[in-house]
């Protein structure tokens, strides 16, 4: 412990230098806005600005990416108790309740509220990831290539487990992202593979033109104009404290939105957007007024805003301490570390401590900065909303062309954005999630190479992965998700053709 807090303190020492507040600040504001523009979401901002990084150090192009991503929950819930349109997907639960505050006259209050519960639940995810990540990488130490295969395999299908979409799409997509992966020179051979004598392609196809395609062009590309303007509900200054009876509803579900976003946002999936839907429900069980939520609660607004903040955080631990993305945007954070040189995971604590202690102690300072700035500067972001559409989305769009083509300076990472933005466009035009796609492609180079030294350790015998213990319980684990997927849509076929048999239709 005493260890824990001495390397604390070192990285207080590096987020305190001027240059790291700098890019802190910058991360959160950008977070803030990403958040409060529909459409948008942190993903689509932390791949559109990830090219802006290439000139810094790993230490600030983390801090300032991961500032979007948590500063985009924040931001969410403006545009959500304002207007009813969610900036960010995590915010979609704060509509309900935060908006009916609004129409009341409390949009302030609302406001307030959501902001003080982000950054109590930012807070705690932070001290948490500060005590649990060290000795969680200490104990990955102890794996082997077997045992880190079979990881990697668990968190791809825990992610394709707990999607939104079907197990097959996401496992398809993921799968997609593999065999992107596979594109370049063999790193144990040599030799060059899919790559069409294009020479750019000799270091594989980027994470950056990839993930700043389908979510920064693809995301403005399926996001209808219409959608983007609406009512806004202008909030007066002096009306942002709630009353005593308001911040005594809010204590109970703040506590319980924080612990249960940690929890789940250890586990691989959209862990951010299903805290929010879980916090809810589970403030509508325990109240005990059930009939008040969808009304104006206020536990509607705290719970989910809570939970989505404390999730964002606690999806850190696996990324940094074992080098497991557990979704799409810690994906593309570890692919900015790596472009860095710097590999997540469980080596990073002893080989890189600067970059991961300023890391967390800057968490703590952000979250301070988008207290002080969600707070005072509401109607400030308010009126970004009014930016015409045919002005803003053309300049978001031509900055995704120029960022690309910075990084490597090269025409063909501009056409394999503009191909993935179209690609983007039409996966959700048929509901496709892309963003399995990406970690499948983030996730390639690891899998591959752990696999293939598993595999020279047991001289071509796949029974490697059953005889250690570790990675024989992490292969158990999938089959057990695959046959509860396999169970569901077994049970929903039988509900079905038992629906069509009491309508007296037939069987198809």
């Amino acid at each position: 412990m005493e260890s824990t807090l001495l390397s604390l303190a070192h990285g207080f020492a590096i987020a305190a230098e001027p240059t790291n507040l700098w890019y802190a600040f910058l991360g959160c504001l950008v977070g803030t806005l990403v958040g409060v523009l529909p459409g948008i979401g942190p993903l689509s901002g932390i791949s559109i600005l990830l090219p802006v990084t290439f000139g810094m150090n790993a230490t600030q192009a983390v801090i300032m990416l991961a500032g979007i991503y948590y500063g985009s929950q924040y931001g969410g819930s403006t545009t959500s108790i304002l207007m009813r349109i969610p900036g960010e997907a995590s915010s979609v639960m704060t509509c309900i309740d935060g908006n009916a505050m609004a129409r009341k006259g409390r949009a302030g209050a609302a406001l307030c509220i959501a902001a003080v519960g982000s950054w109590v639940a930012g807070t705690f995810g932070v001290l948490m990831l500060t005590l649990v990540a060290p000795p969680l990488a200490s104990l990955a130490v102890r794996f082997g290539p077997p045992e880190y295969t079979a990881l990697l395999v668990l968190g791809l299908i825990f992610l394709a487990y707990m999607s939104s979409s079907s197990l097959v799409r996401t496992l398809l997509m993921a799968c997609i992202g593999l065999l992107f992966g596979m594109v370049g020179i063999d790193n144990m051979t040599g030799h060059f593979r899919y790559s069409f004598d294009l020479a750019e392609l000799g270091d594989g196809i980027g994470i950056v033109p990839v993930a700043v395609g389908l979510f920064g062009l693809g995301e403005i590309l399926s996001t209808p104009s219409h959608k983007v303007v609406g009512e806004v509900i202008a909030p007066k200054l002096r009306d942002l404290l709630p009353n005593v009876r308001e911040w005594r509803e809010t204590i109970w579900p703040i506590g319980r939105g924080s612990l249960l976003g940690f929890i789940i946002g250890i586990i691989p999936g959209s862990a951010h957007i299903i805290s929010s839907f879980l916090s809810y429900a589970l403030e509508r069980r325990v109240s005990k007024k059930p009939e008040e939520f969808g009304k104006g609660a206020v536990a509607g607004v705290a719970g989910p805003e809570s939970a989505n903040n404390a999730a964002s955080t606690g999806a850190f631990v696996p990324m940094l301490a074992l080098g497991i993305p557990t979704g799409p945007i810690p994906a593309v954070l570890m692919g900015a570390l790596m472009v860095h040189g710097v590999s997540p995971g469980p080596q990073l604590v002893t080989e890189h401590p600067d970059v991961f202690w300023g890391f967390v102690a800057s968490m703590y300072v952000g979250n301070l900065m988008l207290l002080a700035l969600n707070l005072p500067l509401v109607s400030v972001f308010v009126s970004v909303l009014r930016i015409p559409y045919a002005y803003l989305y053309p300049l978001i769009i031509m900055f995704c062309i120029v960022g690309v083509y910075e990084v490597n300076n090269s025409i063909v990472d501009v056409w394999i954005m503009l191909i993935m933005g179209v690609l983007g466009y039409f996966l959700r035009k048929f509901n496709f999630d892309p963003a399995p796609l990406v970690l499948g492609l983030v996730i390639a180079p690891m899998l591959e190479q752990s696999l293939r030294q598993s595999l020279i350790m047991s001289n071509g015998d796949y029974l490697i992965f059953l005889s250690r213990p570790i990675s024989l319980g992490l292969l158990l684990v999938c089959a057990i998700l695959l046959g509860l997927s396999a169970l569901s849509f077994v049970l929903k076929s039988r509900d079905w053709r038992t629906r069509l048999a009491e309508a007296g239709e037939p069987n198809t």
